[in-house]
């Protein structure tokens, strides 16, 4: 059976066919709907490797990842497995609101980014200019210090603007500075792609099962327990003094925040939660051995990726990565 989700717009309907497989997922499967630096898309075959066999088994009923970003690891295992519930968390306050406005709006978000799209593309290369600088301007005047853990119908504007700039800026990075000011120039793109209405329906059915919460790693210790997989994706520790992006948010996280996360990891695993994260390997370019001490007691592999946030495309290539299991 085919499952005809009708949206209308200017009085015309258009149809987006989606049919559910035998595990009651959907064959249309969510895919990131913004792009995000450190986002796991391209690395998805290596960590499919590493998912527990408890997970495969669909003995997991509970996932969690409290550092969610563009959440490719959850769509992944979302569309895969049978879960239940799961737990999203992160310190990017707009990422959370573009998430529940996607939770619970989603096809007046659709209607928001169909009227910036249609507007933005119709204009020359200087009004688009204009037109982003504006947009950007307006998007930094949001409040930082609302409560994003409950929902508000107010953030539908906020959250296609989100999107609209992700869309529209050098590629496509997120970047604010200590004031949490959005700080990215406009990308040199003739034809971006604002609106993918059925990924953002997809991402909808996806998030029905989630809890999408402003909030701090350590709270994945509230849910932990035997049936629970949780994936920490943090902020990568510098890979070279050169290289330290790390401005998602205004917050930093330095190497107390990654010893303090490991104390995390280690009570989770005492509650019986199976665990998998990754990070940068300090060893690309020195005898940094800050995760083999940390995770000493922990399984520790390392393989290599195609790293991309470097403006610079010269300065793109493969480097190691470690993934961390307690498994």
């Amino acid at each position: 059976m085919i499952n005809d989700f009708r949206h209308q717009k200017n009085n015309n309907y258009y149809a987006i066919d989606i049919e559910p497989n035998s595990n009651n997922r959907w064959i249309s499967k969510p895919t990131p709907v913004v792009k995000w630096a450190g986002g796991k898309r391209q690395l998805l075959n290596e960590l499919r490797s590493k998912y527990p066999d408890k997970l495969k088994k669909g003995l997991i009923k509970t996932y969690l990842e409290p550092f969610c970003g563009g959440g490719a690891v959850f769509f992944d295992i979302y569309s895969s497995y049978k879960i239940e519930k799961a737990y999203l968390f992160d310190k990017n306050i707009e990422l959370i609101i573009l998430y529940k406005v996607i939770q619970y709006d989603v096809y007046k978000l659709i209607d928001k980014l169909y009227e910036l799209g249609e507007k933005y593309l119709n204009l020359s290369l200087d009004e688009r200019s204009e037109f982003y600088y504006k947009t950007r301007k307006l998007y930094n005047t949001f409040d930082k210090k609302i409560n994003s853990n409950t929902y508000s119908p107010k953030w539908i504007e906020r959250a296609s603007y989100t999107i609209f700039l992700n869309k529209t800026c050098f590629n496509g990075l997120y970047r604010v500075n200590r004031k949490e000011e959005f700080n990215v120039p406009i990308g040199a793109y003739k034809n971006p792609k604002i609106l993918c209405e059925n990924n953002l329906i997809a991402a909808n059915k996806a998030f029905k099962i989630a809890e999408i919460k402003h909030d701090d790693f350590s709270k994945v210790l509230e849910y932990a327990n035997e049936s629970t997989f949780i994936y920490y994706d943090p902020p990568y520790r510098p890979i070279s003094r050169k290289n330290n992006f790390r401005s998602y948010t205004s917050l930093r996280f330095d190497d107390n925040e990654q010893q303090r996360l490991q104390q995390v990891f280690v009570k989770a695993s005492q509650l019986k939660a199976l665990q998998m994260l990754s990070n940068s390997d300090p060893k690309n370019y020195t005898d940094d051995t800050f995760f083999d001490e940390l995770y000493k007691e922990f399984n520790i592999s390392r393989f290599l990726a195609l790293r991309m946030i470097n403006s610079k495309s010269s300065k793109r290539g493969n480097i190691k990565e470690i993934i961390i299991t307690n498994y």
